[in-house]
């Protein structure tokens, strides 16, 4: 196992930290991480330079992301007809804000090519929708565009941390996707930004495919400093791989990609994925809906339970070749929450500097053990719903099918529809497709969602009872690391001005009856169960804190880094780098529980690349009287079953702090893949670990 950084450097769990919070003189905060004890925020949710509540709510109508058109439809090896997209990567400039304030410098996917002239060439944040169908393939080229209208590259367009284990360009062949060497602490790195694109949910992928954060690769300009790694340490083994599996070409600046879409009807997203960058890349903007249908568990398959017949779910959705804006009325609807802060000028806040967090401002790498400008989580005061701040959606007095995810960096969302009277609202799906049964949200869980970073949800929300009028879809999940419990008693919730509001709904008549199904009669698709496991793996979830300096120069705690690890055969938690040798190994077709043990003080939503999973149960450790995780762990006895929503299958679970986790997969696809926290502060830096199927393969880097 890796050195750690030095003596300063100490296991974390439970934790209570004042936050130094950045802002015009917006003070100190301070914000108590027990789960189950009260917490409050002293002070609003820092951020730029635009106070959130200057900013006009429910101005803008909320946008329904459009589809990505195709640029041809090719045949792979075999004579399959397959989907093909060429998509890149650009910046530009868009309305985020209302009318009347500036506009904001994003980063955001778009088609280049359309076979179409209907196409929509549009880049945009988030980006347009990729629809699939269930076991035809999609080839992708993604692009990375990140250069000025001279050829040259675009630096980001927020302050890039070179401390951390990152993808490293400046460090050439033999430097790349290293923590570099320092002798003294670096300032924001400005050169050519590294993207990789990862399909969130892809299951049965290859690996070559898969965006893995190693895969890299910067722009084709014409201006790399001499002697940058262009590409990252697995990108020319994939190429190869990608060559021989499906004749794909890959060159400066672009990799090809294919998804075979054996999985079943879902709902998944894509985004970036380059190591030690995620956070930043995202929070630019480039991230976009990309849906499956079809299949053995396709809408056709959910029957209505009253007549035996195929049940009618809200529709239309958007499709190739609407016209933008559209003059259709959509009934089902995908719709991403994300958080951002803004600057008076309209461009995104990002900190650019550790003090922000907690006030440290010494010692730092190398002579410390803080990275100088990452942030441990960071909370936007700012809500974003399909790329506008707090826009308003009419809908009509009848059922919607609302496609939900959490695209946040670090938030926890709960989203409450209590101030909707007479809604209704049930859950039919989530990440994996459609649940085992509806769920009936408003009458057994006091109409509340808790939402993830990354979980999606797929809602039929039945507005038939709902008054004519305007209402707010609040979010009651706390400005701080979640660590579990229920709003107002355990934690506070968001501030209700300003991150407690997501968007609004405006109920207006219905033009004609409703002829959906109602959720309570809606028969979902038969979810097979997986084999029984082989093996249980016990992983960990670790912090790790150190002792730095505040501008008083007082002494002030706080964490260095998360991580993932092991439990060893004698019950204590080690950890393990990004960089140390693969400890997940499982054989091409096991099935295994993987037994998450999280004994820091937060929740962390893990995701599993290339697979989906069952969420088995969770179980209480012990804990001492300080409330932290006796090591050797001990199981408490408490075993609580999966909630209702998580049933069926998902490829992102909520790990809760003082708890183990059990998550059932199969590993049928051999390769090397990953699997991270997705709170993206955490992932960025070490809180990602490799895991590889089947054996090491033939010429595959060095891991």
């Amino acid at each position: 196992m890796a050195d750690r950084p030095g003596p300063l450097v100490k296991p974390l769990s439970r934790r209570t930290f004042i936050k130094a919070v950045g802002g015009a003189g917006a003070g100190f905060v301070l914000f108590a991480y027990l789960p189950g004890g009260g917490t409050r925020a002293l002070a609003k949710v820092p951020g730029g330079t635009l106070d959130p509540e200057a900013v006009l709510k429910y101005q803008t109508p909320m946008l329904i992301p459009p589809v990505m058109p195709r640029a041809d439809i090719i045949v792979s090896p075999g004579g399959k007809p397959t989907d093909y997209y060429e998509i890149s990567v650009r910046q530009f400039q868009q309305q985020i804000l209302p009318t009347g304030l500036p506009a904001t410098t994003v980063w955001g996917y778009g088609a280049v090519r359309a076979q179409s002239g209907k196409g929509l060439l549009l880049h945009s944040a988030p980006s347009l929708t990729i629809e699939a169908m269930r076991g035809r393939p999609v080839r992708v080229k993604w692009i990375n565009e990140l250069v000025g209208a001279d050829g040259s590259y675009l630096p980001h367009l927020l302050p890039v941390d070179p401390t951390l284990h990152w993808t490293n360009p400046p460090g050439g062949t033999n430097g790349r996707d290293m923590r570099p060497d320092l002798t003294e602490t670096p300032g924001p790195y400005t050169g050519p930004v590294p993207l990789v694109t990862h399909v969130h949910g892809a299951v049965g992928v290859g690996d070559e495919s898969d965006g893995y954060a190693e895969a890299w690769y910067l722009p084709a300009a014409n201006n790399i400093p001499a002697g940058y790694a262009t590409v990252g340490t697995w990108y020319n083994f994939f190429a190869g791989k990608a060559a021989a599996a499906y004749g794909a070409t890959w060159g400066p600046g672009f990799a090809t990609f294919q998804y075979p879409n054996r999985d079943r009807a879902s709902t998944k997203w894509y985004h970036d994925h380059a190591l030690g960058m995620t956070r930043l890349n995202v929070y630019a903007g480039p991230a976009g809906f990309y849906i499956i249908r079809g299949g053995p568990d396709g809408d056709r398959t959910v029957l209505d339970s009253r007549s035996g017949t195929v049940a009618v779910l809200p529709s239309p959705a958007p499709k190739e070749g609407d016209k933008f804006p559209s003059n259709k009325t959509y009934y089902e609807i995908p719709i991403v929450i994300q958080d951002r802060s803004f600057n008076a000028d309209g461009s995104l806040f990002y900190p650019d500097s550790r003090t922000f967090f907690d006030g440290i401002v010494r010692d730092y790498i190398p002579d410390g053990p803080f990275s100088p400008i990452w942030n441990p989580e960071f909370f936007g005061n700012t809500m974003m719903v399909n790329g506008n701040t707090w826009p308003f959606h009419t809908v009509e007095q009848r059922r919607y099918r609302i496609r939900f995810l959490n695209g946040c960096q670090s938030r926890f969302v709960i989203l409450d529809f209590n101030q909707i009277p007479g809604v209704e609202v049930w859950a039919i799906g989530n990440e994996g497709g459609f649940l085992a049964a509806p769920v009936n949200l408003t009458a057994t869980n006091g109409n509340r969602l808790l939402m993830a970073l990354a979980e999606r949800a797929d809602l039929i929300v039945d507005f038939t009872n709902v008054p004519v009028g305007n209402y707010v879809l609040a979010n009651v999940g706390p400005d701080e690391p979640f660590g579990g419990g229920t709003p107002g008693v355990d934690f506070e919730p968001s501030d209700p001005v300003t991150t407690g509001q997501v968007m609004q709904f405006r109920v207006v008549p219905g033009v004609g009856p409703d002829p959906t199904t109602p959720p309570q009669f809606l028969q979902l698709p038969t979810i097979a169960p997986l084999p029984a496991e082989m093996r249980t793996r016990p992983l960990a979830l670790i912090e790790q804190a150190g002792t730095g300096h505040d501008a008083a120069d007082e002494e002030v705690e706080g964490p260095v880094e998360a991580l993932l690890g092991v439990i060893t055969a004698d019950g204590f938690a080690s950890e393990r780098l990004w960089m140390d040798p693969v400890t997940e190994n499982p054989s091409v077709g096991d099935t295994e529980v993987w037994a998450i043990h999280n004994i820091t003080g937060d929740a962390h939503p893990m995701h599993i690349h290339e697979l989906a999973f069952e969420v088995v149960n969770r179980e209480g450790l012990v804990l001492d009287e300080d409330g932290e995780v006796v090591q050797p762990v001990q199981l408490a006895g408490a075993v609580t079953p999966p909630e209702s929503w998580e049933t069926g299958v998902k490829d992102t679970v909520v790990a809760l702090p003082g708890q183990v986790t059990r998550v059932r997969a199969q590993f049928n696809n051999p390769g090397q893949f990953v699997c991270h926290c997705h709170i993206v502060e955490h992932e960025d830096n070490e809180m990602m670990r490799p895991y590889r199927i089947g054996p090491v393969q033939s010429g595959q880097p060095d891991m």
